[in-house]
């Protein structure tokens, strides 16, 4: 599932600031590393388990947001003489680091993700590591599991391998920068491809009725005591470069349906009742979709850099919860074992610095290309993969919800008492109707309501409100009928 994006500048000492800083502590949120942790990692950085092919020739390049310094993925494309294409794509080797059973490993399970705060990340891995040694960082020889997929000339993927390999990334760029030389002409071709190969891909992916959200990065500024909410759409490069890791994560799967063993990334179809409030979310945002109309084919018409649209592509997130890891080990892969929303056999292995099965998944296909069983200290964990993940997958969860509700009422602290019009009632509880949620227009903000006389909400309707409370880590913001 995509992950609600929020950034946050300002003074430390602001209030939004400092309920942030609360919140870290009242979720028990990983301050530091321990030394033993620490002294592991400086050790690994000095003796890596380096792999005996070296790709470093290959001229690859990154594509993350300004800054990034924990670099997963780098990738190469070209053209093949039939038509088709050839995507080199390397993933971290964070196993070259980790030793199994160890204190890195140790940690690494007990965080199970990196935490984003709008201010600021929690690693799953040191910084000398997810940050230095096994980041793809530009001119810097590393090792990775270099994928090499083959498409023909209609994106379809034709052949499939991955293999340990030293590689040097020449580039890092950032998705402004690619966007910019795809718009006007000056990329080189390996960048130029992205388009390419990005734009058949999503066409293969509409066919097979698949969905990818374009949901809105959200920033947060202060200026003069006041916060405000601005959105930045993604660009069709951020999709694009999105297509090669789907595509990898759909290869791995097929790779590790067929060698029997494998931790695939399932999703059940969305209940009908989840559409239904999505459908009446559409009607409190003036979002035109027709019965007819598939909720697949309404996600491609939308345009994120329209707030209305912007602000219905976040409820669509909710139609990904209740995704989840499956493992299978005895030659016969879970049915279904679909993901709903890429609408095919899928698995996470292209983000190891940041998600622990990553890390399990690339082993796997490594493995089930060299016709080997896999290292036992893979398959001894993976029974307890889909557990961790999801408690990981919770908390993660519960800061998103947290962070979202503490910038919500950061953004509208100093307009409590005002009257907001035209907010359209998207939810009331069941056993209290007068309980619910209402989705105001401007700002983009969904809430708790609460008629104070008990008097029931309209569901579906619209409804002025006014705002009762709303304080950065001590009230959400909370509305009443006007």
């Amino acid at each position: 599932m995509p992950r609600r994006h929020l950034h946050v500048t300002g003074a430390a000492d602001a209030p939004l600031r400092t309920a942030l800083r609360a919140l870290r502590t009242e979720l028990d949120v990983p301050r530091g590393f321990p030394p033993g942790v620490l002294a592991e990692a400086e050790a690994a950085v000095k003796a890596p388990r380096l792999p005996g092919r070296d790709a470093t020739d290959l001229p690859l390049f990154t594509i993350d947001p300004p800054g990034s310094t924990d670099l997963d993925q780098a990738m190469h494309l070209a053209r093949r003489a039939d038509g088709g294409y050839r995507v080199h794509y390397a993933i971290a080797d964070v196993a070259a680091f980790v030793a199994p059973a160890g204190a890195l490993d140790a940690e690494a399970h007990r965080r199970v993700l990196t935490l984003y705060f709008p201010d600021g990340r929690v690693p799953l891995h040191p910084p000398v590591l997810s940050e230095g040694a096994a980041s793809l960082l530009p001119g810097q020889v590393a090792p990775a599991l270099l994928w090499r997929v083959d498409l023909d000339a209609y994106g379809r993927r034709v052949a499939t391998d991955v293999h340990r390999a030293l590689v040097r990334s020449r580039a890092r760029l950032d998705y402004a920068t690619v966007q910019g030389q795809l718009d006007t002409g000056t990329a080189e071709e390996p960048v130029a491809l992205l388009r390419d190969i990005g734009r058949l891909r999503e066409e293969l992916e509409a066919e097979r009725g698949g969905i990818s959200l374009r949901v809105p990065e959200q920033e947060i500024t202060e200026v003069d005591g006041r916060y405000h909410l601005a959105f930045r759409a993604p660009r069709p490069a951020d999709a694009w470069n999105a297509q090669i890791s789907l595509l990898t994560g759909m290869a791995a799967a097929d790779l590790m349906t067929a060698a029997g063993t494998g931790v695939l990334r399932t999703l059940p179809t969305a209940p009908d009742g989840a559409v239904a409030r999505l459908r009446r979310s559409a009607r409190a945002l003036r979002v035109d979709w027709p019965h007819h109309v598939s909720y697949a084919a309404l996600l491609r018409t939308l345009d994120p850099s329209e707030p209305r649209h912007a602000a219905f592509l976040q409820d669509c997130t909710t139609l990904l919860r209740g995704a989840g890891y499956t493992v299978f080990t005895d030659g016969n892969p879970p049915m279904p074992a679909l993901h709903a929303a890429v609408a095919d056999e899928y698995t996470h292995c292209t983000a190891p610095l940041r998600r622990l099965v990553d890390r399990y998944a690339g082993e796997l296909c490594v493995a089930a290309v060299a016709g080997q069983e896999p290292p036992e200290w893979v398959r001894a964990a993976l029974a307890g993969l889909p557990q961790e993940m999801a408690e990981g997958t919770r908390l993660a969860n519960r800061v998103e919800r947290a962070c979202v509700d503490i910038v919500e009422a950061a953004l509208l602290m100093d307009r409590v008492g005002e009257v907001f019009p035209g907010a359209v009632v998207v939810d009331v509880r069941d056993e209290d109707a007068s309980v619910g949620t209402v989705h105001l227009e401007a700002p983009a903000v969904v809430a708790r309501v609460e008629d104070p006389g008990g008097a029931p909400l309209p569901l579906g309707e619209r409804l002025d409100v006014r705002l009762t409370q709303a304080y950065p880590g001590r009230d959400k913001a909370l509305f009443v009928p006007a």
